[in-house]
C-alpha cells in the first residue's frame, strides 16, 4: 500500500482555494517539506472567480491534473480542494494515460467523482483521504500517522468498526462521499458496484435528505449488486443527534442478507483515517 513520496503535485480539481486561505496553504507545503516531500503546485490553486469559485476553466483544471500524472518526477497528486465542481474535469481527462501511472491520487468529499472515475475508466487505486487534515485541529496525530505510512506503516489506513446486521463482507471497496458519488449516477464514471463493497459519510444532511440518497442507491440496485456497506460519519446528523441514524434507515430499506459495519473513523472529521478505494478488503465481525 504504501509509496515512496519524494515528490508531490498539488492540485484543486473541486472548488479553488479562497484567497484568504494562502496562509493555510503555505502551512501545508511546510509540513510536507518537513516530512520530505517537495510540493509542487498547479497553476490553478486559488479561485478567480467568487461566482464559480473556480481556479481555472474545467479543461485548465485537468490539464494541469494530467501535466503531474506525465510528469515521472511527480509520485502522488494531493488534492487540497472540496466543494461542487470537481465533476466538471472528468471528460477531460486522459484515461489512458492515468491507466498507465503508478502514482496515486488523494482527496476526499467532491473529489469522491475524480476518484471513483479512475477507477471506473482507469482501474486504478486512489486514496480517499484530505491532505488538508495535516494542519486542522489535532495535526499532531495526522503527522505522526502520515509519517508512518512514509516509513511503511499502515496506521493511516487502519479503522475500527462494528458490525450492526451481519457478520463478514469481502470485496473491492468503492465509495465516498454519499452525495458526491451520486453525482456519477448514469454517466460513463459511475463505477460496476457488483461483487463490492460501498463506503459511504457524509458531511451535511439532515434525515429526508439521507433518506433520499439512500432510495435513490436503491433504484440505481446497488443494494443487490454490493457484497456489504461501510458507513463513515455522517456529521450533520451526528452533530445534530438526529435519529433514525443512517445505520439504522440503511437497515430498514435493504435485505436482511445485506450485510452492514460502521465506522467513526473516516469521514470529514480532522482526525479522519484514509481508505484505498479501488483495494479489496475483508471486514469481520470480532
Amino acid at each position: 500500500m504504501t509509496q515512496k513520496i519524494n515528490k508531490a503535485g498539488i492540485v484543486c480539481c473541486s472548488n479553488g482555494q479562497e484567497q484568504i486561505k494562502k496562509e493555510q496553504v503555505e502551512k501545508l507545503l511546510q509540513v510536507l517539506t518537513d516530512l520530505g516531500i517537495t510540493p509542487v503546485c498547479s497553476d490553478y490553486i486559488y479561485e478567480k472567480d467568487g461566482n464559480t469559485h473556480s481556479s481555472g476553466t474545467a479543461a485548465e483544471r485537468a490539464a494541469a491534473l494530467m501535466t503531474f500524472y506525465r510528469d515521472e518526477t511527480i509520485d502522488a497528486v494531493f488534492d487540497i480542494s472540496g466543494g461542487d465542481i470537481a465533476i466538471e474535469i472528468l471528460p477531460y481527462l486522459d484515461f489512458e494515460e492515468i491507466a498507465k501511472s503508478n502514482k496515486q491520487f488523494w482527496g476526499y468529499s467532491d473529489l469522491t467523482t475524480v476518484i471513483q472515475a479512475i477507477f471506473a475508466k482507469a482501474g486504478k487505486p486512489s486514496n480517499l483521504f484530505q491532505i488538508r487534515n495535516l494542519i486542522r485541529p489535532g495535526q499532531s496525530n495526522q503527522v505522526n500517522l502520515f509519517q508512518d505510512y512514509l516509513n511503511n506503516g499502515e496506521k493511516l489506513f487502519q479503522f475500527s468498526y462494528q458490525f450492526v446486521r451481519g457478520e463478514q463482507m469481502r470485496g473491492i471497496l468503492l465509495g465516498g462521499n454519499i452525495r458526491c458519488l451520486l453525482k456519477l449516477a448514469g454517466t460513463p464514471f459511475w463505477p460496476d458496484m457488483t461483487g463490492k463493497i460501498l463506503f459511504l459519510e457524509g458531511l451535511s444532511g439532515d434525515i429526508p435528505k439521507l433518506i433520499s440518497f439512500f432510495n435513490q442507491l436503491k433504484l440505481l440496485g446497488v443494494w443487490e449488486q454490493v457484497t456489504g456497506v461501510l458507513l463513515g460519519t455522517f456529521t450533520e446528523m451526528e452533530e445534530k443527534g438526529y435519529t433514525p441514524t443512517a445505520s439504522k434507515l440503511l437497515i430498514d430499506m435493504t435485505d436482511a442478507k445485506l450485510p452492514v459495519a460502521v465506522t467513526e473513523e473516516i469521514g470529514h472529521a480532522a482526525n479522519s483515517k484514509a481508505l484505498l478505494i479501488g483495494k479489496t478488503y475483508t471486514l469481520k465481525k470480532e
